[in-house]
């Protein structure tokens, strides 16, 4: 499973330039947690190697994106009375941390709004970057599109109601001229195509699984198979592949999982996914099938070290997953098979990313551990921050982005 192919197939699936650099998405460019030619620090605190911390208001898990000298981000900024909110955007220079425009986007009123899970917050899906757009997304509050340059609404959609179970979490993905996200919610449970240039639903498609916990928290993995496109998707109980320009069902294949968070990989015609809880089980399933391929394309099964929040990286011919009890894990990609087991760190929600030849991790405490990926556990470095983190890392350019409860950090070499 060489790289360059891999990089190709994420690149050309998302109509991206082959060399993509920008962290546009939830996983950067190639959406799969891949920064490849990014020279990123391996160690630092909260002064060495910090260009800058931005205190952030208010409180969000949105990951950082970033492009064109500017990083944007989303947060939600309690109001007066109990329980509302200013979801917002803001946008900061990427060389000085300084906020060049911060919007409200929706408003969310607190004798409506569901609760959220501790480890969760208003604003905790990732913004999508392209054109000269910012596209964010809020969950049952809404979407909307924004300029880029100011900040200033192009349309919003708020017309897809539906309850939510702990929140938001699930981020979109733009495809063509498609921006499409997962709903799983009490009442609905549905995969959503906006047209991105009006924000008009193009089409909607039911999961037809009828859960007994239908809530979720998945974002849409877009792949190539036989040269056409699909959309994987997940949601309780099921994950679906759907076309993208029309939302027809491809495949789908059933399992006993819900609250699903991870985002799936794709390498080599497989796609590798979590089941979420309460038992998270990885499968590898083979993506050229029809209708429901659970009993003849599922290549195989794990459940041991297998993430319920934080999205597994695939380096070469390994996938390596952090879980939420701090173990790390190394598993063959062809057959599943343990190479390696090591406990990091206590908790992990973040997703981990892979630069200059090291696979950076994040754990809930704010330590970030670095090490080399290998047929045994390596470790490089271990940087404690001191502050809580749940999001993301983002990149830009050579340097690493790094959110906290409070603030943003760009740590980069000096």
């Amino acid at each position: 499973m060489p790289r360059p192919a891999l990089t190709l197939c994420f690149a050309l699936a998302l109509g991206l330039p082959v060399a993509a650099a920008e962290w546009v998405q939830f996983r950067g460019g190639s959406g799969d947690g891949h920064a490849d030619a990014a020279k990123l620090p391996t160690e630092w605190d909260k002064t060495k190697n910090v260009a800058w911390r931005a205190e952030l208001p208010g409180n969000g898990w949105s990951s950082p994106v970033a492009a064109g000298g500017k990083v944007y981000l989303t947060t939600a900024v309690p109001g007066e009375a109990k329980g509302d909110y200013s979801l917002r955007a803001l946008c900061l220079d990427a060389k000085t941390g300084k906020t060049l425009w911060d919007v409200e986007v929706f408003k969310e009123d607190g004798k409506t709004a569901p609760p959220i899970h501790s480890k969760n917050s208003h604003a905790s899906p990732t913004p999508v970057l392209d054109g000269g757009f910012l596209y964010v997304h809020f969950g049952h509050m809404g979407s909307a599109c924004l300029k880029a340059a100011d900040g200033s609404k192009v349309w919003t959609q708020d017309a897809l109601k539906y309850t939510p179970v702990h929140g938001n979490g699930g981020s979109q993905v733009l495809v063509a001229d498609k921006l499409i996200f997962c709903i799983d919610g009490i009442e609905k449970q549905a995969v959503v195509a906006l047209d991105a240039k009006t924000g008009k639903v193009a089409w909607q498609t039911p999961r037809n699984a009828k859960p007994k916990k239908p809530f979720s928290f998945a974002t849409p993995l877009v792949i190539t198979v036989g040269g056409k496109e699909q959309v994987v998707a997940q949601g309780s109980d099921v994950v679906m592949a759907l076309d993208p320009a029309t939302g027809k069902e491809i495949w789908r294949v059933k399992y006993n999982g819900y609250s699903v968070v991870p985002k799936p990989l794709f390498a080599d015609g497989v796609v590798y996914l979590s089941t979420g809880y309460d038992n998270p089980v990885l499968y590898a399933i083979k993506a050229d099938g029809t209708g429901d391929v659970t009993d003849t394309h599922v290549a195989w099964t794990i459940k041991k070290g297998v993430p319920r929040n934080a999205s597994p990286l695939l380096v070469g011919d390994a996938i390596y997953m952090a879980a939420d009890d701090g173990t790390v894990t190394c598993i063959d990609a062809r057959t599943g098979e343990q190479r390696w087991s090591e406990r990091v760190a206590k908790a992990y929600s973040s997703s981990p990313v892979f630069a200059n030849g090291h696979v950076y991790l994040l754990a809930e405490d704010g330590t970030a551990t670095v090490f080399k990926p290998g047929p045994s556990y390596d470790p490089v470095a271990t940087n404690k921050m001191g502050e809580r983190a749940l999001a993301s890392y983002g990149v830009d350019g050579d340097a690493l982005l790094l959110r906290t409860e409070k603030a943003l950090y760009r740590i980069e070499k000096k």
